[in-house]
């Protein structure tokens, strides 16, 4: 029999398990790595296409300006306010961006220590920076449509979007926050030129717009946008042509269409209006959007597994998506998947078999499957046996190889049983152990009780014991949450001091 506190194979499991654990809290797949790369260059594409279109319109406001300055300055300088305020937030955005790409693409703690730190946590920095940003905008716009749009985008749960996200995943949803900002900025900038009357600065500035609803559409759902024209007569409607096909006067200017195939593509089309002269004014547009493939972030709190009988906390967003319109569930039969009020709880049920979550997002009205997790089932690892004693109000666990005071043992009632390794923290039921102690002549003398405390017959033992001697706790029978009983097999050396 062996008193030792582990033996050294015990010790090579033990670090064995810690070394696996690291392993899968680090399995995130490189396709999906990949995907949010793929995903991030086109957010570049589309905003910088964005700010492009931006720029025209600002050089068309200073061209107005030049013409009738008493006019369009007041305007021109909303104008110039709402770009100062868009850069700002812009950059910021991308500094952001800058300290959380400092680690590998598949860094799981990157993007919370550069948001939530505790000293230089950067996410309410920039959700006070985005709520001024949004009350700027907003008081700009009167359409409801656009009013929606924006407040949507450029509403967010940071926790949901950045604790625990990848590196990758963070920068691909702060290069879309950028995207909203450069859409935002646009939208308040066809406001404004709506706002001031065209007809007094000549055909030439009267320009056809698309409003879509989004710039990123998931896959299999619908594409919608409204095309205007800017400074027309409320009473006259254009004709609006999509490529050669001309849209139906009945859907006042919305086109839409179902999205079955990933990537960037565009709205071409022109507008004609009948003047009353009898000539025609034609204005074509275009409107670039992406198609992505659905996604959803879920992550275990703990790890990359799943233990069977325990409630293991789950995370669960959908990038975009409010976490009202996000459901979840364990498909395969391996146990529950519950909500709750900080994310999910995980309960499967067969060790060995897996647990495939599938997350589902209502999208213009419709479920969308925006994929499948599958994670191991394993069981709960053995407890360490400890005593708990209190140290001048400080509670602490004596796991044996260092002295015990005599006096912290008589107030202590008995052993508790846990797993403690730093990445779980799982309380277990002590239904019985062993003491050994030995006599003068070396005679080991075992006492047994029946629950966690420990009996009258070993206090009376602990009180005989004097400096340097020793006893050993082992043979801990101990009960988990998921409710398999088991010997546990470490032995507890207590030293006196």
């Amino acid at each position: 029999m062996s008193f030792g506190s582990q033996t050294p194979r015990q010790k090579m499991i033990s670090l064995m398990y810690i070394v696996l654990m690291a392993m899968l809290a680090l399995n995130v797949s490189s396709d999906v790595l990949n995907g949010f790369t793929l995903v991030d260059e086109s957010l570049e594409h589309t905003t910088a296409n964005s700010a492009e279109k931006n720029r025209e319109q600002y050089n068309a406001l200073l061209a107005s300006l030049n013409i009738n300055p008493e006019k369009v300055g007041p305007w021109y300088e909303k104008a110039m306010r709402v770009q100062r305020q868009s850069d700002s937030l812009y950059n910021f955005i991308g500094e952001l961006k800058e300290k959380i790409g400092e680690s590998s693409a598949d860094n799981l703690e990157r993007s919370s220590f550069v948001m939530f730190s505790p000293r230089t946590g950067q996410a309410d920095e920039l959700a006070q920076q985005i709520k001024a940003y949004k009350s700027e905008v907003l008081s700009q716009i009167d359409n409801p449509i656009q009013k929606k749009i924006i407040e949507d985008n450029l509403t967010l749960d940071m926790h949901k979007l950045f604790e625990g996200t990848p590196v990758a995943a963070a920068v691909t949803l702060l290069s879309k926050l950028q995207s909203d900002i450069r859409y935002a900025e646009g939208e308040v900038l066809h406001t404004l030129t709506q706002d001031i009357d065209m007809g007094d600065l000549r055909v030439n500035q009267i320009n056809a717009f698309v409003i879509p609803s989004s710039q990123y559409v998931v896959r299999g759902s619908k594409m919608s946008a409204q095309i205007v024209l800017a400074a027309v007569d409320s009473t006259q409607r254009p004709q609006i042509f999509i490529g050669d096909k001309a849209l139906p006067e009945s859907a006042h200017g919305l086109y839409e269409t179902v999205c079955n195939t990933t990537g960037e593509f565009t709205i071409k089309g022109h507008l004609e209006l009948n003047q009353g002269d009898g000539e025609v004014i034609r204005r074509d547009f275009s409107q670039s959007y992406t198609v992505i493939d659905p996604s959803a972030t879920v992550s275990a709190s703990l790890m990359n597994v799943l233990y069977a009988g325990y409630d293991n906390p789950i995370s669960i967003s959908v990038p975009g998506v409010a976490n009202g319109q996000v459901q979840a569930s364990i498909v395969n039969g391996n146990g529950s998947l519950t909500r709750t009020a900080n994310g999910y709880v995980a309960r499967p049920t067969n060790v060995g078999q897996e647990a495939v979550i599938r997350v589902t997002a209502n999208m213009d009205g419709r479920p969308t499957t925006m994929g499948e997790y599958a994670y191991r089932v394993r069981q709960l690892p053995d407890p360490s046996p400890f005593i708990e004693y209190n140290d001048n109000g400080v509670m602490k666990r004596y796991k044996g190889g260092a002295g015990l005071s005599k006096a912290a043992l008589m107030n202590t009632d008995g052993i508790v049983a846990a797993i403690d390794d730093g990445l779980l923290n799982i309380g277990f039921q002590v239904l019985g152990f062993e003491t050994v102690f030995f006599d003068n002549m070396g005679n080991a003398v075992p006492e047994v009780s029946q629950g966690a405390n420990f009996s009258s017959r070993q206090k009376d033992m602990f009180r005989r014991l004097s400096r340097g001697k020793r006893f050993y706790i082992s043979r801990v029978r101990a009960k988990g949450p998921d409710g398999v009983e088991r010997l546990l097999p470490t032995t507890l050396e207590v030293i006196i001091n």
